[in-house]
């Protein structure tokens, strides 16, 4: 009599689709060549001074400025051995990191609401809106597993009450998990956006897409998926970052899920 094979303990169920995506994602994590394994860690003192510069044309409290520029901190160290950010300079990273996310705060209403970032990485924009708006509910995922964990460290060390953090799919998590808004930040272009959404679009109310000065390049390529699935653009703003550094613009559109409000 021949016994059957025991799966060791903790081993992925190749019948199970959540362990064959996430043993996928464990093997591609760990064959990432890492981009600036010498990234320079600038003093909190630089990193302060770099905050004070980006928002010196905003009115925002103090005390979120030096959370800010902790977790910058933390995210240039983790850069060694995480891929993160390509912004390395104190200015650039203050500016396209954080006034950006934080700007988007300004502009949303997100007071009471439930928001997701898929994708999350570094924590953007995720953790700059949630230390802006306490009142407001955020939900952070990657799916890496080594960024959902170092995302959660960023949550414990910088005291963040109303942010948690998932090792998830954006989409497996909206499956069980409707919130009101999504917010995606350099994840792919406006048509792979709603396309990834596809099978959850009645899970969420708005899609809120973080993108550079090519949007509306990028919202007519996608216009016609967008429409198919149900996707109905809604507004856009832009706005400027200091020092020439580029137009950055926030889409809108309204979801499938927010169809009846």
């Amino acid at each position: 009599m021949t016994s059957t094979p025991q799966r060791p303990e903790n081993a992925p169920d190749p019948g199970n689709p959540e362990d064959v995506w996430k043993a996928k994602e464990e093997a591609a994590e760990a064959e990432e060549e890492i981009k600036h394994p010498e990234t320079v860690v600038p003093s909190l003192g630089d990193m302060r001074e770099a905050m004070a510069w980006a928002f010196e044309a905003e009115t925002i409290d103090e005390a979120i400025l030096n959370k800010f520029s902790s977790h910058a901190l933390m995210v240039l160290e983790a850069n060694k051995t995480l891929n993160l950010t390509t912004s390395l300079a104190p200015k650039e990273l203050a500016a396209k990191y954080y006034l950006e996310s934080w700007r988007a705060t300004q502009l949303l209403p997100l007071f009471g609401r439930k928001v997701l970032d898929i994708g999350s990485g570094g924590g953007f924009p995720a953790i700059p809106m949630a230390l802006s708006e306490p009142e407001t509910k955020f939900i952070a995922v990657d799916s890496r597993r080594r960024k959902a964990e170092f995302l959660q460290e960023c949550v414990a060390a910088l005291g963040i009450k109303n942010l948690e953090v998932h090792w998830d799919r954006g989409e497996d998590y909206l499956a069980k998990n409707p919130v009101d808004i999504v917010v995606m930040r350099g994840l792919s272009s406006v048509r792979e956006n709603v396309r990834l959404l596809r099978k959850v679009r009645q899970a969420l109310k708005d899609l809120v897409m973080i993108k550079g000065k090519a949007w509306s390049r990028e919202m007519r390529a996608g216009e016609r998926e967008a429409e198919r699935l149900g996707f109905l653009f809604d507004t856009v703003w832009e706005h400027e970052l200091p020092d020439e550094m580029g137009k950055r613009a926030l889409l809108v559109y309204r979801a499938p899920g927010g169809a009846g409000r």
